[in-house]
């Protein structure tokens, strides 16, 4: 109970958002630009948009030709396992192993990155629409719970969001891919031409895209436009993709009504019995452990799936003794991610005279084409599509060749073979048993439960990877491909795909789901979760749109609640 009535108004604002990453930012830019008082509370550091430290940084600037020494790899076992995260041009974004650690049940990659715009800073910026295909799945075939909404319910919201980010993107009028509101798109190179005819004229079905990239192909929003660097993962001090720090978060603050505290890590809701909503939430201080509350009349938890959903079990109560949101026994149940990398590539010969210019953030993008219409697989539901692009090689080839003097230097400046590569990414089934708990007993450095992973691909997965082995080799070879190699590494476990869905999932009713269709928790509806965690399925695409979409309609919904007096 508070006592001084001065410092608990100083604490009280009319929103409160968990999180400051893509979720986070649309959350904070659309409640504040509705006229809300709104705190968002971010556990890392703070940054600002163009301190980035490594952004204009040369190859030969960087310590120890861009690897981490011994030392420092000790500090990342886990996170070390994708390689992009264990690379001193980029590790200052994610967080160390040893400081928050985290036990798996089987393997998961976990990864994390804690400052003011989160991983919106790192992500991967291909930007896709959920089809109608996608958010009937789960009624159709029967697993996980059917989403509560359809593609009609979110298309508005959906324009919305590109309109703002700025997706570059080519309309292909396939409705397993809604097309959306692009700018223009990064075009294909020679290679990626040839292949998309020679693909289409055997395939009809199978259409090589460009990627839809959060990527400026013109200035937009008040952002330049893609330098075509190719180093997103540094940060972009141009603002030329989208991520909260350049776009929404300075959108909110514009309107006066933000305020961000960092180092302010949420571990519970305050849950009113009395009222049945929730009064707030209580923080840790990360840099002076001490705690403190923070009240508000909404609270919106877009924290990360994996963060968000350990607020809610973390937020006991004497009428939620599991967790807020955990009365239909879902919460925690139901974690997914896209399995990923199984797939192919080869030699495109006859385009040797040609080259390209610049280094594109993007490639391309071939969308789902199994299991719609009459192209059905007896082995396995859902499916997949392909990310890829083509490229020459260059001087990396001639590394381990003999050679001296003039015909040397000749050698490393004439490029290689064109390669045309194509990486699966699959859906992956909601089963409720592939879960995360808390772990009470291990805690971490400021006494909070630590997470225990239990996940993992099932049979329709491993004989999706199959298909994504043998389509791609079917594609190279109708592009009349060289030296074709097929691979499935058989390091790739859930969490490597980054894109980790469900654990609170949406539904139609409160026994079969933990929000409702407009992201409330059922067991409290001023509490609503608009981050990955509350998907009741994942696709086959990439989903922080989804995720934009969604947090917008949400805050239009809330607002709209607390005009009504429903708050």
């Amino acid at each position: 109970m508070y006592f001084n009535s001065d410092l608990k108004a100083e604490n009280t604002y009319d929103a409160i958002v968990v999180g400051s990453g893509i979720s986070g930012g649309w959350a904070a830019k659309e409640l504040t630009e509705k006229g809300l008082k709104v705190l968002v509370l971010e556990r890392g550091r703070m940054v600002k948009h163009g301190e980035y430290p490594t952004a204009a940084l040369a190859p030969w600037q960087l310590p120890n030709r861009n690897r981490l020494t011994r030392e420092e790899l000790a500090e990342l076992p886990k996170q070390s396992r994708t390689g992009y995260t264990s690379l001193p041009a980029s590790k200052h974004w994610f967080v160390k192993d040893t400081e928050h650690p985290y036990a798996e049940v089987k393997r998961f990659d976990w990864i994390r990155g804690y400052h003011v715009g989160g991983r919106s800073i790192m992500w991967g910026r291909h930007s896709y629409r959920h089809s109608d295909i996608d958010f009937s799945a789960n009624a159709k075939d029967g697993y996980g719970t059917d989403w509560p909404i359809r593609y009609k319910d979110i298309a508005p919201w959906y324009s919305h969001a590109e309109k703002w980010i700025g997706v570059a993107g080519t309309k292909e009028g396939l409705p397993q891919l809604p097309d959306g509101d692009f700018l223009p798109p990064i075009e294909p190179n020679c290679a990626e031409k040839k292949v998309r005819e020679s693909v289409l004229a055997k395939f009809p079905n199978r259409v090589l895209s460009t990627g839809r990239v959060a990527n400026l192909t013109q200035d937009h929003n008040g952002r330049t436009k893609c330098q075509f660097r190719n180093l997103c993962i540094r940060g972009c001090p141009y603002g030329a993709y989208f991520s909260s720090l350049s776009s929404t978060l300075p959108a909110a603050e514009k309107t006066g009504n933000l305020t961000v505290r960092p180092f302010s890590i949420v571990h519970s809701i305050i849950y009113d019995a009395g009222t049945k909503k929730a009064s707030g939430v209580r923080i840790i201080d990360a840099e002076s452990n001490k705690g403190e509350e923070f009240y508000a009349k909404v609270i919106f938890l877009c924290a990360s799936t994996v963060a968000s959903t350990s607020i809610l079990m973390n937020s006991v109560s004497d009428a939620y003794p599991d967790g807020l949101g955990s009365s239909s026994g879902e919460l925690g149940h139901n974690l997914m991610d896209h399995h990923f990398r199984a797939g192919g590539s080869g030699e495109i010969p006859g385009m040797e005279d040609m080259y390209y210019l610049g280094r594109r953030p993007g490639g391309t993008y071939m969308p789902r084409f199994r299991n719609i219409g009459k192209d059905v697989s007896k082995d396995f539901l859902r499916g997949y599509g392909y990310q890829g692009g083509a490229s020459r090689t260059g001087w990396q080839q001639n590394v381990k060749e003999l050679g001296i003097g003039e015909d040397l230097k000749a050698n490393l400046n004439t490029p290689g073979q064109w390669v045309m590569g194509f990486t699966g990414f699959g859906e992956t089934l909601p089963y409720h048993e592939n879960k995360l708990t808390l772990d009470k007993i291990n805690v971490d450095k400021w006494g909070q439960p630590t997470v225990i992973f239990d996940c993992e691909f099932k049979e329709n997965e491993m004989k999706m990877r199959q298909d994504m082995m043998i389509a791609a080799g079917e594609m190279l070879e109708a592009a009349g491909a060289k030296n074709i190699k097929l691979n499935d590494p058989k390091d790739n476990a859930p969490g490597l795909g980054i894109h980790e869905m469900g654990t609170a999932r949406m539904g139609t009713n409160r026994k079969n789901s933990v929000v409702n269709k407009y992201n409330q928790v059922w067991d409290c509806t001023n509490v609503y979760v608009t981050d990955g965690s509350f998907m009741a399925s994942a696709a086959c695409v990439n989903p922080s749109l989804t995720y934009m979409a969604f947090t917008a309609r949400a805050a239009d919904h809330a607002v709209s609640e607390l005009k009504k007096m429903n708050m």
